[in-house]
């Protein structure tokens, strides 16, 4: 039977393993707060992301959900179906199904954002692809 309460500390929460360059996970350090995994969550997965300076998780999109983002810290670049877009500390974005997204630090330092998928609990859950005509490497 599942609790009726989930809680966790950021902490607690391991870096996500095996996130790959060559599908856009550029030195990024993400954790998976409230997921399938440990939360039994199938249709919410809730994540922090820090990137250095420099750092991106470059077009990709999701088919299986939508995704939100907080920028709680920095600034960068969005990238978004129509090209790129500035992101500051403060701006909420909800991305819809199927949308290429992606996100770039241009600050001079670590950038920081709470993030979210609605609709699926897991990376493979969210039909995650990477754009390979794209690259913003």
């Amino acid at each position: 039977m599942k609790p009726d309460l989930y809680v966790t500390n950021l902490k607690d929460v391991p870096v996500v393993e095996g996130l790959r360059r060559d599908e856009g996970w550029v030195n990024m350090q993400v954790q998976f707060a409230i997921d399938k995994a440990k939360a039994g969550s199938d249709n919410l997965l809730v994540g922090w992301t820090v990137m250095p300076p420099g750092a991106m998780h470059d077009r990709h999109r999701h088919s299986n959900c939508e995704e939100f983002w907080i920028v709680v810290e920095g600034d960068g670049i969005m990238y978004t179906n129509d090209g790129e877009r500035p992101a500051h500390k403060g701006d909420f974005v909800l991305i819809p199904r199927g949308h290429w997204h992606g996100f770039k630090n241009t600050s001079n330092h670590d950038a920081v954002l709470a993030w979210g998928w609605s609709g699926a609990g897991s990376l493979e859950d969210s039909g995650y692809e990477a754009d390979q005509d794209n690259h913003h490497r």
